[in-house]
C-alpha cells in the first residue's frame, strides 16, 4: 500500500505526540536546538518531573536552561500568577509604574548584595537576557564615550548582535559580520588551561590582562566595559576562581573600566550564593539578570550603579518591558528561595552530587573532569585513549557525550551538553530537588555513561 500524506498523519497520530513532532520538524526553523536533543512532547510537569505525551516520565536536569529555580509549576508561583490574573491588574503597560513592578523591584533589590544595591538603578529590558546584555553594553558606551569591550574565551552572552560579539563561540559567530570591537581575553579554565599550566593559569590570566591594558603598543584602546560570567555555563560549566574575579575587579577599577557581570544563569541561588558575585565579594558596576528572576516567565533587567545612569529617555526601549505576570512570579520565587534556605541547600546538595560524580570519575576514565558550583555542575567527557595535552587532559569526546545524552533520555533523565566541543554534561536541576531525586539523577547518569562508553 502506498503511504499518502493523510495515511502518514493518521499513522503518526497513533503514537502519542508523533504527529506534533512531525509538524514541528516541517514548520519550525533549522535553528531549533533542544527539540533536536529531546524528541518528546511534554504534556504535564511538576517540580522536577516532566511527563511526555507517551506517558513516560523524566527527571528534568535542564530546568529551562536554569530558568526554573523552583522547578515546573511550583505552587507559590502558580498562586502568584492566579492572584494577579484574578486582581484585574493590567498585564501589559510598557514601562508605566504598577504595584506589581514596585513589589518586584523591592524584592529584587533586597536580594542583591547590599553594597551593590544601595544607590543602584534598574532598567527593564526586552524579555530575554541577550537584550539586557545589549542594554548594559550600550549603557557603558554612553557613560564612558568609548566603544570597545573586553570579553573572555568561552563566554556566552546571547545571540543578538552586541551580545554575540562578546560571546566566544566561533560556530555561531563565523557566518555573521562583527558586532563591534571586542578584545578577547583568556578565561581561567584549569582543565584545558589556555596557557597549558593548569590551575596556575588564573594568575597568568590576571597578569596578561593587566599588562595588555597597560601596554601602549598592545593595540587595545580604552574600552567601554569588561563583561564576564562568574561561572561559564554554555562554555562548559567553568567556574572562575574567586581570587581571579577580585583581580579583574581591581584591574578594571584602577583603570576606570566598568565591570559588567552576566548573572543570567548563575543568579537566584543557582551556585550556592543568591548571586554568584557573593562568593568572591566583588562589587560590579552592572549586573545582567534574567532567567530565574521571572519565576519561569520572560523577564530581564540590568541593575547598575547610579553614576552610570546617563541615558536620555528612550535610549533603550522595548515593547515587552512590563510583564506583570513575570514580575509577580519573580517576587514569589525570590522570596521563596530566600525564606526557605534554598541557597544554602543548593550549596549542600550540589557539593554531594559533585563529590559522587568525582567518585564515578575514578571508576569511569571517560569522565575527564567534574566541576561547577552549587547546582550548576558539569562533567566533561573525554577519549581516554587519546593523547593527553600538557595539563594531562585527554581529547574531548563529543560523540560519546551525544550517546550519553540519548542514553540518559532513555532512562528518564533530561541533561544537556555544553562546552568548547559540546562534550560537557551539564546538570541544572531546580533548587527544590529532593535528596531522593538527586540520587536518582546520579544513578541514571552513571548507568548512561557506563552503557554509552561500552557501546
Amino acid at each position: 500500500m502506498t503511504l499518502t500524506a493523510e495515511t502518514a498523519e493518521t499513522a503518526a497520530a497513533a503514537v502519542p505526540g508523533e504527529a506534533i513532532l512531525r509538524r514541528q520538524r516541517v514548520r519550525e526553523s533549522a535553528a531549533r536546538t533542544y527539540a533536536r536533543s529531546f524528541p518528546i512532547v511534554p504534556v504535564r510537569a511538576s517540580g522536577m518531573t516532566v511527563e511526555g505525551a507517551d506517558g513516560r516520565r523524566y527527571l528534568d536536569c535542564l530546568s529551562g536552561a536554569g530558568t526554573l529555580a523552583l522547578g515546573h509549576n511550583h505552587p507559590v508561583v502558580l498562586e502568584a500568577i492566579r492572584r494577579t490574573l484574578d486582581s484585574g491588574a493590567p498585564l501589559h503597560l510598557l514601562d508605566l509604574a504598577t504595584a506589581e513592578k514596585d513589589e518586584f523591584t523591592s524584592a529584587l533589590f533586597a536580594s542583591l548584595p547590599p553594597a551593590f544595591a544601595e544607590g543602584s538603578k534598574v532598567h527593564f529590558c526586552g524579555p530575554a537576557g541577550t537584550d539586557a546584555v545589549e542594554a548594559a553594553l550600550k549603557l557603558m558606551q554612553t557613560a564612558t564615550g568609548r566603544r570597545g569591550a573586553l570579553a573572555f574565551t568561552g563566554a556566552y552572552h546571547g545571540m543578538t548582535a552586541g551580545a554575540l560579539a562578546v560571546t566566544g563561540s566561533v560556530a555561531v559567530k563565523s557566518p555573521l559580520p562583527s558586532g563591534g570591537e571586542v578584545t578577547r581575553l583568556p578565561y581561567p579554565y584549569a582543565y584545558r588551561c589556555p596557557f597549558g599550566v593548569g590551575a596556575q593559569g588564573a594568575e597568568l590570566s590576571s597578569t596578561y590582562v593587566e599588562r595588555l591594558l597597560d601596554d601602549p603598543s598592545g593595540g587595545v584602546l580604552p574600552p567601554a566595559a569588561m563583561i564576564l560570567e562568574v561561572v561559564q555555563g554554555e562554555g562548559g560549566v567553568v567556574p572562575a576562581p574567586d581570587s581571579w574575579l577580585r583581580e579583574m575587579r581591581r584591574i578594571t577599577a584602577e583603570r576606570g573600566i566598568p565591570l559588567i557581570v552576566d548573572e543570567v544563569q548563575t543568579g537566584v541561588g543557582r551556585t550556592g550564593s543568591m548571586w554568584a558575585v557573593g562568593h568572591s565579594g566583588i562589587q560590579p558596576d552592572a549586573m545582567v539578570l534574567s532567567k530565574a528572576i521571572g519565576g519561569s516567565l520572560p523577564l530581564a533587567v540590568v541593575v547598575y550603579r547610579e553614576e552610570y545612569d546617563g541615558w536620555l529617555p528612550g535610549a533603550h526601549t522595548g515593547t515587552f518591558r512590563g510583564n506583570t505576570l513575570a514580575m509577580a512570579a519573580g517576587v514569589a520565587t525570590l522570596r521563596y528561595v530566600g525564606a526557605n534556605g534554598l541557597v544554602e541547600r543548593a550549596a549542600r546538595v550540589g557539593a554531594r552530587m559533585s563529590a559522587r560524580l568525582r567518585a564515578l570519575k575514578d571508576r569511569l576514565p571517560v569522565i575527564g573532569d567534574v566541576r561547577g558550583r552549587g547546582l550548576m555542575i558539569g562533567a566533561e567527557l573525554v577519549d581516554p585513549s587519546g593523547p593527553p595535552d600538557s595539563c594531562g587532559a585527554h581529547p574531548a569526546d563529543p560523540a560519546l557525550a551525544r550517546r550519553v545524552r540519548e542514553a540518559c533520555l532513555q532512562r528518564g533523565l533530561i541533561v544537556e551538553l555544553g562546552g568548547r566541543h559540546d562534550a560537557v554534561l551539564r546538570l541544572l536541576p531546580p533548587l527544590t530537588i529532593t535528596d531522593e531525586q538527586a540520587e536518582a539523577v546520579l544513578d541514571r547518569l552513571a548507568d548512561a555513561v557506563e552503557a554509552a562508553s561500552a557501546a
